[in-house]
């Protein structure tokens, strides 16, 4: 099911800094200061918008990029878009369910990972959820 919120019921849900680069895509969060990036519990990192579950923990990894970093998305969980903004293309990744900004993915980078991808996510764009 898709969420569709008015401007003001997404600045109730939100913070003005989470409304910012979410709903607004305007900017990012400074590399280094997100709550998620050094993060190593087990559990699921959900949308901060609408709480849908975007990723599993056991798919994050220390890319040293600043941001929380993860290799794979839950199936169906997020959107590519190519982003042409500042002169380059790359894909913007959004939540399917509400639309909300989350980052960017970087490929072939030589990572270790499954799938030679970095899905770089602000912080302020997750909300993590304990394993049960």
């Amino acid at each position: 099911m898709s969420v569709n919120k008015s401007e003001s019921e997404w600045r109730t849900i939100l913070n003005p800094t989470q409304f910012r680069l979410t709903r607004r895509n305007v900017g990012t969060e400074p590399a280094g200061t997100g709550e998620y990036n050094k993060h190593k519990a087990d559990g699921v990192y959900n949308c901060a918008g609408c709480n849908a579950p975007l990723y599993k923990s056991t798919t994050k990894f220390d890319s040293g990029c600043g941001w929380p970093a993860f290799f794979d998305a839950i199936p169906g969980a997020i959107n590519r878009h190519d982003d042409t903004t500042f002169g380059m293309t790359r894909t913007e990744i959004t939540c399917a369910n509400c639309g909300g900004h989350l980052g960017h993915v970087f490929k072939g980078e030589g990572f270790s990972t499954p799938t030679d991808e970095r899905h770089c996510v602000n912080s302020v764009s997750l909300k993590f959820e304990d394993e049960k």
